[in-house]
């Protein structure tokens, strides 16, 4: 079956089951769609607010992916987010009145490896003592959210902000741009698309994408190839890390200012789905974390204009999840057929 041929079953699915959705709730399904379309892509700061939700998402699934391609299941992107926001905002209170030149890449780099450092302890207990990996990343995931609300209601709390447990707010000159006049998307958005490509070409045309899919695929390999699957666990989890960790401080610094609690808004786990959901395809990932950007930012306005829970728009992501996993099986079943 074509890829064409494939989305097509995938949207006449998820057509389906959200009309079917709207009507149990007593909607009408046609007028429901256009306000989803309307809130996620009907003015130029609708778009920028769906691609600024899927910022975010597509840095978590570029997280989830690269030790993917390896065989491994991390689901440790919510922690190495909130590691790196915690790391990020550690060096812009070690120096806020630093100018950009000075604090932004300290910051960015900050973040990064933070991120870097929560992937690598996963990393370490499977080389180590050969615990398993999902396990231990989705262990950390609470450890990383509680240090952030430890910090913010702690030490890094801001005197001024009367009882909200935040940090102070980040100086302009450790904010990415914003790439419009009006609304909040930011250069996040072209670093993330600008990683996303690199990593396509990675494992599409170099040899260490071509080995990581000859240790996937038969790890016993190894001896035999002079290959390490010790170092490519770590080195594949670190670079997701990195990833999340990236995703973590721009959300910090640049979307809600500061450091505080429930920062992620369940960005880890979207970008969980969105990469298994696209096989660990970049290309698919990229378009999925745009999809799902879309429908999350058209939750705000399907809340105004239909007074419908902004939640409807969780469960229609849910669906979205269930047509692609229902395509896919369908593909399978008339493969066998065939």
């Amino acid at each position: 079956m074509t890829a064409s041929a494939n989305f097509a079953r995938v949207v006449t699915l998820f057509v389906l089951l959200a009309g079917v959705f709207f009507l149990a709730i007593g909607r009408n399904p046609l007028e429901m769609f256009q306000q989803i379309a309307d809130a996620a892509a009907g003015s130029r700061y609708a778009i920028g607010e769906s691609l600024l939700r899927a910022t975010p998402i597509l840095l978590c699934a570029l997280a989830t992916l690269v030790p993917a391609r390896l065989g491994l299941i991390s689901v440790g992107a919510a922690g190495q987010f909130y590691s790196g926001a915690i790391a990020g905002t550690g060096a812009m209170l070690l120096m806020p009145t630093a100018p950009m030149a000075v604090l932004l890449p300290a910051v960015l780099l900050a973040g990064v490896a933070g991120g870097a450092l929560w992937a690598f302890v996963p990393g370490l207990l499977r080389t180590a003592a050969n615990v398993n990996e999902t396990i231990s990343t989705l262990m950390l995931n609470y450890v990383a959210a509680l240090a952030v609300t430890w910090l913010v209601y702690g030490a890094w709390k801001d005197p001024k902000s009367q009882g909200w447990p935040a940090t102070i707010d980040f100086p302009e000159a450790a904010r990415l741009p914003l790439l419009t006049d009006e609304g909040r998307l930011h250069a996040g958005l072209l670093v993330a698309l600008a990683l996303a490509a690199v990593l396509h070409f990675v494992f599409t045309r170099t040899r260490w994408g071509l080995m990581l899919d000859v240790l996937r695929g038969n790890p016993r390999l190894e001896a035999i190839a002079g290959l390490s699957m010790k170092k490519q666990v770590l080195l594949t989890l670190v670079i997701g890390g990195s990833l999340a960790g990236l995703a973590g401080i721009v959300e910090a610094s640049v979307v809600q200012g500061r450091l505080q609690p429930n920062l992620s808004n369940g960005v880890g786990l979207s970008g969980f789905l969105v990469a298994w959901l696209g096989g660990n395809r970049v290309l698919r990932t990229v378009l999925l974390s745009l999809l799902v950007g879309a429908l999350l930012a058209s939750g705000d306005g399907l809340q105004m204009m239909t007074r419908v829970p902004s939640s409807a728009t969780l469960v229609v992501q849910g669906l979205l999840f269930v047509a692609v996993l229902g395509a896919a099986g369908l593909r399978v079943k008339g493969a066998r057929r065939g």
